[in-house]
């Protein structure tokens, strides 16, 4: 071994010493000994073994050596399920967790997480009641139901009604409504699962009331509409009205169930946002069973709620089904929180996060595009471009598919340095920032920044740049 080798073996610590720095010791403090001991460890070994390969620019200085073990246990310790900026401009981001939650649902969570709840508790008599209680009442109130369920998602309210109401029998459905949905689960898959029997009718681009008509007969335990909150079936096309094929089912006594995907409590139309239909109106309409997701544009925690006829409703939550697809008590209490503020329709679009970023203006949102602007421009000073620009964003999470809303973009189009590089290194600094790239830009769209977020997203900005190199 050369000198400089030998040198290098003789100054490096032993393992005790390196946990005697007082950063280690703040770290066995917070995180234990042994996983600090260990990885001080790994790193005396993996610097020994450096030297030993003939590697003569690695550090043996205590201090250095120190934080490289703090970095080693920060790393340990860091969530792989991280908070991080929706920058994208699609507000109901699928991959980002869809809906972000109101302060009253946050706030909620944190109460029922702390300690105990009454969730399947009277308190009134003292004795066991029914964890739906919580939220069945408020969810009628806002829907015209006349009773409510709620299970886990949208596909598991799918896949209990139609076990309740047609395991065995015949579901009749327009093949222009047999859709995949996310993650490459098709509605006709949940229907075989469910122990249904699939009626397909009609073609792709229409279908005829005499076209369920014919198909109803004495195996019919349902007709099961899939409204196209996800897609759209466009040009030469027919669905019947929703009332008109309630009207025609009722008179043959089968009973309907719309599957409303998304599902909103408040009227988007009234605001030029799509043409959505609320909840309320497809209860209004007659349908006896109908379902949609909470974590969509009602802007809550994920859940499938279930609303409708009490005959129906009292059924399917006798279905053993019901347990195995239960919510759990912080989900129940987002969803009690967020469903309050729609008792109040100027609350809901101030509080609910959801709504708040659809109902944004480009002239709402000029300041905060200007503000982001300057701040990366600061970042990036002659490196790059960065404009404020119209642009579009999206709704998302299979809401709404052809809107298109009015934003700003603030774009940084490179000077000096890879946008790829860029782009990736905003997904690896501590708060991760989620852009869109085209026309040899990066794009960050306001709507879906937060205001509270964009100094965090110029400091991360900054991260990333300085990451380059």
């Amino acid at each position: 071994m050369e000198k400089r080798g030998t040198e290098l073996l003789r100054s490096l610590p032993a393992v005790h010493r390196l946990l005697d720095h007082p950063v280690c010791r703040e770290l066995a403090e917070a995180h234990g000994h042994k996983l600090v001991s260990t990885a001080a460890g790994d790193m005396i070994g993996e610097v020994r073994a450096g030297i030993l390969q003939g590697d003569e620019t690695v550090e043996t200085n205590l201090d250095m050596l120190a934080d490289r073990v703090a970095e080693r246990v920060k790393k340990q310790f860091q969530m792989n399920y991280r908070a991080v900026v929706n920058a994208t401009g699609v507000v109901l981001h699928t991959n980002l967790g869809r809906a972000p939650l109101a302060d009253a649902a946050v706030d909620a969570i944190e109460r029922t997480a702390r300690g105990y709840t009454n969730v399947e508790l009277n308190l009134q008599t003292g004795e066991r009641g029914s964890r739906y209680s919580h939220v069945e009442e408020l969810i009628c109130e806002l829907t015209g139901a006349e009773a409510a369920l709620v299970v886990n998602n949208n596909a598991a309210a799918v896949l209990l009604v139609l076990t309740e109401m047609a395991k065995g029998k015949s579901v009749i459905i327009s093949r222009g409504q047999l859709v995949e949905i996310g993650g490459s689960f098709r509605v006709s898959e949940v229907m075989k699962a469910s122990g249904a029997n699939l009626v397909e009718v009609g073609t792709t681009n229409k279908t005829h009331e005499y076209d369920y008509e014919r198909a109803i007969d004495d195996d019919t335990a349902l007709i099961l509409r899939v409204h196209t909150s996800n897609f759209r079936v466009v040009g030469f096309t027919y669905q019947p009205e929703l009332s008109d094929l309630v009207a025609l089912a009722h008179a043959r006594n089968v009973p309907v169930y719309e599957d409303l995907g998304s599902g909103s409590l408040f009227d988007l139309r009234a605001h030029g946002i799509g043409d959505e239909p609320t909840v309320r109106e497809t209860v209004r309409a007659g349908v006896d069973i109908c379902s949609f997701s909470g974590d969509k544009l009602l802007g809550a925690t994920q859940a499938g709620i279930i609303v409708g006829k009490q005959e129906y409703i009292k059924r399917i939550k006798k279905n053993q089904l019901t347990r195995a697809l239960r919510v759990d008590k912080l989900t129940l209490a987002a969803l009690e929180a967020t469903l309050r503020l729609y008792l109040d329709e100027d609350l809901a679009k101030r509080d609910n996060p959801t709504l708040w970023m659809l109902l944004r203006t480009p002239d709402s949102m000029g300041p905060e595009a200007e503000r982001l602007q300057a701040g990366l421009a600061a970042v990036f000073g002659d490196a790059a471009d960065v404009q404020v620009e119209p642009g579009f964003s999206q709704v998302g999470g299979g809401s709404l598919p052809t809107e298109e809303l009015p934003t700003w973009h603030v774009t940084v189009r490179s000077r000096q340095f890879s946008l790829n590089a860029l782009e990736q290194s905003l997904r690896h600094v501590p708060l991760p920032v989620m852009t869109t790239m085209r026309k040899e830009a990066i794009h960050f769209d306001v709507r879906t920044i937060f205001p509270r977020e964009i100094p965090a997203v110029v400091e991360s900005v900054r991260d990333a740049f300085a990451r380059l190199g």
